[in-house]
């Protein structure tokens, strides 16, 4: 297998796979949004809220909201040395406590762990008016995206690497003129300038001037946009541990088997 980094920068990833099957780069896929875990808000307790928004609406926000995650720092509540039932390793006090009039953003939560805040600090939870009063005390735990995609970590997908088969009815000079800055035609051969940007629409141009695109099934474009909980680094590191785990937990399964 073969790697290679198109773009890694802020919250978004792009690589090249080769050497590869579907199988295993869609096993990848679906490690990342359900397996991988992050912290988010699980309940609210509220002392006081006068605002215009339910108690059960502002905690489905609260809920919504992307904690950054020490992974290192914080257990899954079933495999806590707590069984469970709740302790520093597992769970995360924030506490939210507004009385001005204006928009409450995510940047007033008050977190127990310095580590573990909100990715955005201008996302907007409700709007007070005057003597209007939120106080609140939320408990957020460690959880996957196969619970509740609060939990995902990312976006994550791919395509397969696009190969052009250019034929005699080829319109290539009108596809250099609209993909101009997309591609270089060069020889009767196309190459993709960036590939980071490589979408749908730019296949369907090719295919309108009768160059068909074949994409490889070997050969794969992968891009991770993160949610802001984890670095994409972080988030494919885990999840190729995990699928370690898995095969190890298979093997163990299917030797007992014997």
């Amino acid at each position: 297998m073969e790697l290679e980094i198109l773009k890694n920068k802020d919250n978004k990833s792009v690589f090249v796979i080769d050497k590869i099957n579907s199988a295993l780069v869609n096993t990848l896929r679906r490690l990342i949004i359900a397996e991988v875990p992050t912290l988010a808000i699980e309940e609210v307790e509220f002392q006081k809220n006068t605002s215009a928004l339910y108690d059960e609406i502002i905690a489905h926000r609260l809920g919504l909201i992307p904690l950054k995650t020490d992974l290192k720092s914080y257990n899954l509540k079933e495999e806590c040395k707590c069984n469970g039932k709740g302790c520093a390793l597992c769970e995360l006090k924030l506490t939210l406590v507004a009385e001005n009039e204006g928009i409450v953003y995510t940047s007033q939560l008050k977190s127990t762990d310095p580590k573990v805040v909100p990715a955005y600090l201008d996302m907007p939870i409700v709007e007070l008016v005057k003597k209007q009063k939120l106080e609140l005390e939320a408990t957020a735990i460690l959880g996957k995206g196969k619970q509740h995609m609060k939990f995902s970590p990312a976006l994550a997908y791919y395509r397969g690497y696009p190969e052009f088969v250019i034929n005699k009815d080829s319109n290539l000079k009108n596809l250099a003129n609209e993909l101009k800055d997309i591609i270089t035609i060069k020889n009767d051969s196309i190459k993709i300038n960036d590939l980071s940007k490589w979408n749908d629409k730019y296949e369907n141009i090719c295919e309108l001037n009768n160059v068909e695109i074949k994409n490889s099934e070997e050969k794969f474009i992968f891009y991770i946009e993160s949610w802001g909980q984890l670095s994409c680094k972080e988030i494919l590191l885990k999840a190729l541990e995990i699928f370690d785990e898995k095969l190890r937990e298979f093997e163990s399964k299917l030797k007992k088997a014997k």
